[in-house]
């Protein structure tokens, strides 16, 4: 590692998600973890329009410039496809953690799927070693709270945070996200 640890972050879906709501999302995270940390934030391809068939080779290709033990985030639906993709193909690279924020679960329970599912025995098809984050607000109306319940069904070792008082956009305060990839950066060099 070269010191610097890279935090890969991908938008939710929606008009503007990337220039209008996200960016405070990445803004507080950068802010949080100061400059020992790169946090990478590209914009997704037809953000109002978002697809497992169009995002997925995306984050495969922002994926692929990362070093070992980088941090993966998603927020909302961006991190659903995230997950899923991580689960359909691990990447080259060591992760040291993943990390989801107020994402939709999609399957039985949560969503329905039009072109995908995200599978019951997810966590066992994530990438080995990688912490597992799923940090959800109570106010969220946009993807009920019950969905980290489903999240933490399918993913076992995953942590789940259950954020009381925040909203989808977790009231654009990372501060418990970045504090979570601080000690997952201690552990994955030691």
């Amino acid at each position: 590692m070269t010191g610097t640890q890279q935090v890969l972050f991908i938008q939710g879906g929606g008009a503007g998600a990337h220039d209008e709501w996200d960016d405070k999302l990445v803004d507080s995270l950068r802010r949080e973890l100061g400059d020992e940390q790169e946090v990478r934030y590209p914009r997704m391809p037809d953000e109002g329009d978002p697809s497992y068939a169009r995002w997925s080779p995306a984050i495969r290709h922002e994926m692929a410039d990362l070093e070992d033990y980088a941090v993966v985030a998603g927020h909302s639906v961006g991190g659903t496809i995230l997950i899923h993709t991580l689960a359909e193909q691990p990447p080259e690279r060591r992760l040291a953690a993943i990390v989801l924020l107020s994402a939709p679960f999609v399957g039985q329970g949560g969503w329905p799927g039009t072109e995908f599912e995200l599978p019951s025995d997810l966590g066992a098809r994530l990438p080995r070693g990688a912490q597992v984050h799923v940090f959800h607000g109570l106010e969220d109306e946009t993807a009920p709270p019950l969905h980290a319940d489903l999240y933490a069904r399918a993913i076992p070792q995953a942590q789940v945070h259950r954020l009381p008082g925040r909203d989808h956009q977790l009231n654009n305060d990372l501060s418990e996200v970045a504090k979570a990839i601080r000690v997952g950066q201690v552990r994955s060099i030691t």
